[in-house]
Order: structure tokens, then sequence, then C-alpha cells
């Protein structure tokens, strides 16, 4: 295919690939984004390969390499259609089977497919299945149809022709009033309205402008923008070169941390022929628009997902974030006007254009329009990634989508917006997700991160981990950030190891309050929701750990003590054998004794007796002394 110099042709050649596409009786869509890699989807792919020659099947049956399908749970996975079967968590020794029985003889496998923990039901087709169901997938729907080393993918499944639309049938202004009718709102955390952005940016004059994709994905458990750049990086692509048309910049910058090697590889590859068949450079489709797309490797810095921080690692400087104002849109890389959006922001653009404002405008709620992608993790059955509209309640997402918490057990909170944001407690799952809503609960969108958590889950410790995070990732630019975040990471510790202190809960606000006030970024702003939310929602558990030195939800170390029932126990010797620092004493069907000097509490004796008549203390004091003097009596 030769350069395309005119939309007519990028039609004609749409109209060449779909009419060359082979016909395949079946085809095998296989998910290799990382999860499915790191789950072993290349070993299911050569076994499919060899298995589909060994019977002479290739030129009958398709196979499709994908990224991610989203549902990480059951990695690694096929869907094989037209009829659209689902199997998972496969195993090379499947394949064989797969190709005889459902391939070829149109029989389902009954124990490769997915069954509903709810309703123990055993589903056969991919979009029947509650977690693909419930949601509204239009970014993430080409994951199941592009090859995302093949433009052709792309341009058969209108690829690029928002980017024509744009360049010979409105103007820079039409562009821009059109974001700003869709109601989209930028998904890198703060939900700032993505046109009036461009607005801004589009009306400071200079001789070069720049757009900028941030790809620095840094939240614990977050992996929405790798799954976009990894399966469809086309169209962050298109939807950056419509942005740079709007705003008149000339040059481009995907910001991508070095974590993300196929994700790297992807758009690289995309660049590359986007490049070549003129999407990319001079006369960008034969028109007067030229435009270039560079990508910047970050070191992987949390910090550097911060925008002013962003751009000085583009321009060789420390990821040091800087005062604003001046924001980017008026003096951002280089001192010039610079327009910085995220991954998902950027994907939605083509979209917008090719359905319209107005389609895109009824999808979710008044104030926050269209999807939104998370990543489900946590204490839940279906962990993957999620799209679903705005407006969306938790308990839907939780339970609906995520088909509830692990082992049947009790739902307690979950987190939002990452290391930034907050903990929403059982009694908000009613919550509907937007960014105001979330922001009135304490907490934030984020770029989409959502952490379940069960009734096992401590929350102090919560806040404690956030907090190591975000004090670990600090830039130590400004003090609020260096030494406030510090100070309270070393205060919560302090409480989960027992020392803690009437008055600490006001400190522990007080700190937080003042750091959410004068911190220089947003990073270092929002560092204090996880403290400020489990102290609104969950103040009981900072009591019980400061005043009775207790744990309720038996996590933290220091104020648990396990111990044997000494009328329960039979002497079974399991406990005994599983101690890795011989703290149990006791004979064959004698009672058995920890030693709580040497005890390290890791549970291990705990998860191996078979009738659970070890026991955990919730509380120490008086419990604890007395397993100590129980034990110094049997060692005399």
């Amino acid at each position: 295919m030769k350069r395309i110099s005119h939309p007519n042709q990028l039609n004609e050649w749409k109209e060449e690939i779909i009419s060359n596409l082979p016909s395949y009786r079946k085809t095998v869509v296989i998910s290799s984004g990382t999860c499915g890699q790191a789950s072993g989807s290349l070993q299911i792919i050569d076994a499919f390969e060899q298995e589909l020659e060994k019977k002479d099947l290739k030129n009958d049956i398709g196979i499709k390499i994908t990224a991610c399908h989203g549902f990480c749970e059951m990695e690694p996975n096929v869907i094989i259609q037209p009829a659209g079967i689902f199997y998972k968590q496969l195993k090379p020794e499947n394949v064989p089977e797969i190709v005889e029985k459902t391939i070829l003889q149109d029989e389902i496998i009954p124990s490769l497919l997915y069954e509903d923990p709810a309703t123990k039901q055993k589903i056969e087709i991919q979009t029947e299945i509650p977690f693909y169901r419930r949601q509204k997938r239009f970014l993430t729907d080409n994951n199941f149809k592009i090859d995302p080393t093949l433009i052709e993918d792309y341009i058969a499944n209108d690829g690029y022709q928002a980017l024509a639309k744009v360049l010979f049938d409105m103007t820079s202004e039409d562009v821009i009033d059109e974001v700003i009718a869709s109601g989209l709102r930028g998904r890198g955390g703060a939900g700032f309205p993505s046109g009036r952005k461009w607005k801004f940016c589009r009306d400071v004059r200079a001789d070069v402008k720049y757009i900028i994709c941030n790809a620095d994905e840094g939240d614990p458990g977050a992996y929405m923008d790798r799954s976009l750049l990894e399966g469809n990086p086309h169209s962050v692509i298109e939807g950056m070169i419509i942005g740079a048309y709007a705003i008149g910049a000339t040059e481009g910058y995907i910001y991508c941390r070095m974590e993300y090697p196929m994700a790297v590889k992807n758009v690289s590859i995309a660049l590359e022929q986007a490049r070549k068949y003129g999407f990319l450079g001079e006369s960008i489709l034969g028109s007067e628009f030229n435009f270039r797309i560079h990508i910047f490797k970050g070191a992987g810095a949390f910090v550097s997902g911060e925008e002013t921080s962003l751009m000085a690692s583009i321009e060789g400087r420390r990821a040091f974030p800087q005062q604003r104002p001046p924001f980017p849109a008026e003096s951002g890389l280089w001192g010039k006007p610079t327009n910085i959006n995220n991954v998902e922001t950027w994907a939605n653009i083509p979209m917008i254009i090719n359905k319209g404002a107005e389609w895109y405008s009824e999808i979710g709620t008044r104030t926050s329009t269209g999807t939104k992608i998370f990543s489900l993790v946590g204490k839940i059955n279906n962990t993957g990634l999620v799209e679903i509209p705005m407006g969306m309640t938790l308990r839907e997402i939780i339970f609906d989508v995520g088909g509830g918490i692990k082992d049947n057990k009790k739902f307690k909170a979950v987190q939002t917006g990452g290391p930034s944001g907050g903990c929403i407690p059982a009694d908000m799952l009613d919550l509907p997700i937007d960014y105001d809503t979330l922001a009135k609960a304490g907490s934030i969108m984020g770029s989409g991160g959502m952490i379940v958590m069960d009734e096992d889950t401590c929350m102090v410790d919560v806040a404690k981990y956030f907090l190591n995070f975000t004090q670990e990732e600090s830039c130590g630019k400004c003090v609020p950030c260096r030494i406030g975040t510090r100070q309270l990471k070393e205060m919560l510790t302090k409480i989960t190891e027992g020392h803690g202190e009437e008055g600490d809960i006001e400190k522990l606000q007080d700190l937080a309050d003042a750091i959410k006030s004068s911190a220089l970024c947003g990073l270092g702003q929002t560092a204090p929701n996880p403290v400020l939310t489990t102290l609104k929602y969950f103040q009981e558990e900072y009591e019980a750990h400061i005043k009775e030195k207790s744990c309720p939800a038996l996590v933290c170390k220091e104020l648990i003590v396990y111990f044997i029932e000494p009328d329960k126990c039979v002497g079974c010797l399991l406990c005994k054998q599983s101690c890795p620092v011989d703290a149990i004493s006791g004979e064959r069907k004698q009672v058995h004794v920890i030693d709580q000097a040497l005890c390290i509490k890791c549970g291990a004796c705990f998860d191996v007796c078979p009738k659970k008549l070890m026991a955990v203390s919730k509380y120490t004091g008086k419990k604890k002394e007395k397993i100590i003097k129980q034990s110094s009596q049997k060692k005399n």
C-alpha cells in the first residue's frame, strides 16, 4: 500500500482490506497482553499453531493474537468466533481437545467454561458472562478484534476515519466545539473538561505548540493505560493527531514508563506504520497539516505523572513539579503552549468525532459523560479491566460486574483513585461513580484504580501502605510533602505497632489537612486522602488500635497473638511441622503450646490446622500475659 494522500484512498484501502480478509470457517482469538503472557498465552499460541498445522487446518481456521480482553482473572483465555465461545485459564494440553471437539465437532467443553460464582452456572458465550454483559466496552471493544501490530486491522474497524473527517470537513474551532459539547473530562485524575483545556491552548499565540500523551501510569494496581496502548495504540495516536490539529500543534510526545515494554513496543510499531502510510509527518492525508509524534520512555518515578514534572523529564531535567500558574496551556514544554491528556482521554476523541457529541453526551451522567475504564482488583472474584458508564454504582461494579467478594466474605471498603484517592465504606455501596460524587465522598476518580477490600482488611494498615508509597515516591521538593507524609507514615506505624496514644487521631487529622492545603503539586495535595477517608469512615478501628491495643481485622502483627486452645488440640503435629522458627512444642496426641517469645506471627500454624482449633486473639493485654505464662510453665 502506498502512502495515503487523500481520504478517498483511505476508504479504498479499507474496502480492499475487508475484501481480502481470509474466509476462515472459525477464528481463535487469543488474549495475549502483558497479563496474558505472564499467565502463559505464548505457550497457548504455540500449541494452537502446532495443532492446526498437525491437522492441516491452517488455511481453514484462523488465529488472531490480540492484547488484553479485560478478564485478567481468567487468563490465558480464548474466544472462538463466530460463536463467541469463551474458554478460560487454559493450559497447552487443553488445545488438542479444543481443536478436536469445539473447532471440528462444535462440541462444548464444560470444564473450560466460566462458572458464575453466584449461580454456579456454566456460561458458554463471552458476551453473556456477567463480567462483560454489564459493561459498555466502547473503548476496549476493539481489543477483541485488533492485532495491535497490524494497522490494517485498525483501518478495517474504521480507523483514521475521524482524522479524515476532521482534516477535510471541520475547522479547528469545529473540533473543539464538538469535544466541549461531548462533555468529555480528562481521564487522568482531576477531570478537567478536555474541550476547554484545548481551547485555552489554541487561543495562546505561539510559533510552536506541543501535544503530550501522559502514559506514566504509576498507581498501585492500575493498568488501564497500559492495556489501551498494548491493545489499540492507533486509537491514541489518532486522538493525538486530531487534538494537534485543533490547537495548532506540530509535535507530540507519548510519555510512557519503561516498565511497560509491550506498550512501548506496540506504540513504536504503530507510529512507524502511521508515518509510512501518511497519517503522520508532512502533509497528512494530502492536507496542509503537518504533525510528528515521538515516544519518550520515562524512568518510572510516580511524580512523573504530574504534568509539570513530566515536561521537565522530557526536557532532560529532574522530574520536579513547578508552581502554577503559568499553566502548560500558556507555557509548557520548553516554554511553549502545551496540551497534556492521558491515554484514555486521547482514545475517546476518534469515537466522539465519528459518532458525534450528542451520542457521547447521552452516556453517563449530565456532568460526567461517557465511560470510564477501571482496573478492578483486590478481594473480588472477577479481577480485571472494566469499562462502565459514568454513574454506575459501586454495588453494581463490585457485585454485578466483579462477581462479589472472594470466599463469600463481607465487603468492607473500596479504594478509588490509587494512593491519591480515598477509601469508601460498605454503607456507601450505592454511591454512583462520577467525578463530583467521589469528590464529595472524599475520594477521587484518579486514573481509574479500584481496589476492593473485605472484612479481613485493616483500614489503618491500608492507610499506612499508601502513605508509605507516596512518601517513598515524593520528589522532596516541598516541605509539606517531603516531611509531612513521612510524619504521617511514622504516626500510622506507631499506631499499628501498639504504641498509639490519646490525641493521635486529632494529630493525624490536623497534619493531613495541613499537607492537603499546602503541598506544591496535586500529588502532594492528595497524598493524605487515604488517611482522611479512613479517619472519616473507620475511626473506630483507629480507636481500637490506640485505646485497646487491638487490630479488629487481625492484620497488625504486633497487636495479635496466636495460641492453641488446650481443650481442643488433638496433637496432630501439623502446626508444629509448619512453624518456620520452631516456636511450637508438644508430642503427638498431646496438647501443643506456642512460645510467644519465639513466635513471628506468620500465621502458618493457623493455615494448616485441619479444624482451625488454633485461635487468634484480637486483643493483647491479659490474653497475651496468660499465653506467655502458660508457655513458660510448659518449658519449666
